[in-house]
């Protein structure tokens, strides 16, 4: 026979519901309905402020047991979180100059390695023809036809007008989520305390501590863990495509390492990657797959195995809501919204499992 849970022994079916209670009046289902409506077309309407927010939030959290240690070391918190931005923005500064130039290299060898691609990949022309051309119709149909003129005046000036707004926008956006880092590190808790003196009753105080608390502790484990874990696939696909004979083993590590933030869909385009890239590379069939081979090879001993073997007890959520959210974000907010969906479905299933009226949902939202 079966050992049975501890756990499950001291819950009777009849205490189920007390643990997991549901809303019973419709009007409060309804209002929050509408107050999560409006927090979300307010994120999506003010997205060059929020986005910038919740990016230096998440980065308080990944930096927070760093800074932990200077305070602990007696270090004024000015002067630690300096130290702190100043680490993190000057490696990502120092990888992307060391990796512009084989990118730049890269990219200028994919216009004459196309036609070396249609021939390797000759066998899956026609399907892809196929589809572009139903594409094309499902595009076209109910469509007027354009005028020469403003099909003319469609082109030219958009790609560098699109360019130069989105370089625009980073700068603006970069420069944005640094100051909001630094005010928030040097803060430190100071919207915790005044939350809890506002609070009437010592529950709601000890509630919202424990919660704060937990998403600290939760999250920065989180992001600290899969960071040093990205970093360890980024190393050994760095050191995979130097002796496979790819080359830019720092350009091949950081983009295994930045693909790997996010969930399934990195793993899917790090591989479509890797594998165009020894196509480009060599003549022999066996080698052009090696690197996309040995990538996929990591991803599965560090995806499946050992990051779950770190965040099981931490960190349950359902795969079909990652997707769901990795989608969503992606809508509200790009290749950012990507980037934080899965910080911001953890710090919603803590809340959530704190607050009793919030239970349910959480347990929902449990893998």
């Amino acid at each position: 026979m079966a050992p049975t849970d501890k756990k499950t022994e001291d819950v009777s079916p009849t205490e189920v519901p007390e643990d997991l209670p549901l809303p019973s009046d419709p009007k409060v289902i309804f209002l929050g309905g509408l107050f999560v409506l409006a927090l979300l077309a307010a994120a999506y309407v003010a997205k060059e402020i929020v986005l910038p927010f919740v990016f230096a939030v998440v980065l308080k959290l990944l930096l927070q047991p760093a800074f932990r240690i200077l305070e602990r070391l007696h270090v004024p918190r000015i002067l630690a979180s300096l130290l702190l931005i100043l680490a993190l923005f000057g490696t990502i500064v120092g990888l992307g100059a060391a990796i512009s130039g084989p990118a730049r290299t890269w990219a200028a060898k994919l216009p004459e390695g196309i036609p070396r691609l249609q021939e390797r990949l000759s066998f899956m022309r026609e399907p892809i023809d196929t589809l572009q051309r139903f594409l094309q119709q499902v595009e076209d149909f109910g469509k007027a036809e354009p005028s020469p003129n403003a099909a003319a005046s469609a082109q030219g000036p958009t790609l560098l007008s699109k360019l130069f707004t989105g370089t625009r926008n980073f700068a603006s956006g970069f420069f944005t989520t640094v100051l909001f880092l630094f005010f928030l590190l040097v803060s430190g808790d100071i919207f915790l305390h005044r939350l809890v003196e506002i609070l009437p009753r010592f529950k709601g105080k000890r509630q919202v501590v424990e919660i704060s608390q937990q998403i600290e502790s939760d999250i920065s484990a989180y992001l600290v863990t899969i960071t040093i874990m990205n970093a360890a696939v980024g190393i050994a696909t760095a050191l995979a495509m130097w002796l496979t004979g790819v080359g830019d083993p720092i350009l091949w590590g950081t983009v295994a390492f930045l693909l790997n933030y996010v969930p399934i869909l990195g793993t899917a385009l790090g591989v479509l990657t890797f594998l165009l890239a020894g196509l480009l590379t060599h003549d022999v069939l066996w080698q052009s797959l090696l690197p996309a081979g040995l990538y996929f090879g990591f991803h599965l001993i560090e995806g499946e195995t050992v990051t779950p073997m770190l965040l099981a007890r931490r960190f349950t959520l359902n795969p079909v809501l990652v997707i769901i959210s990795l989608a969503f974000w992606f809508w509200m907010w790009g290749i950012p919204g990507v980037i934080l969906s899965m910080p911001m479905l953890a710090i919603t299933k803590i809340i959530c499992d704190r607050l009793k009226p919030l239970a349910a949902f959480g347990h929902f939202l449990e893998g």
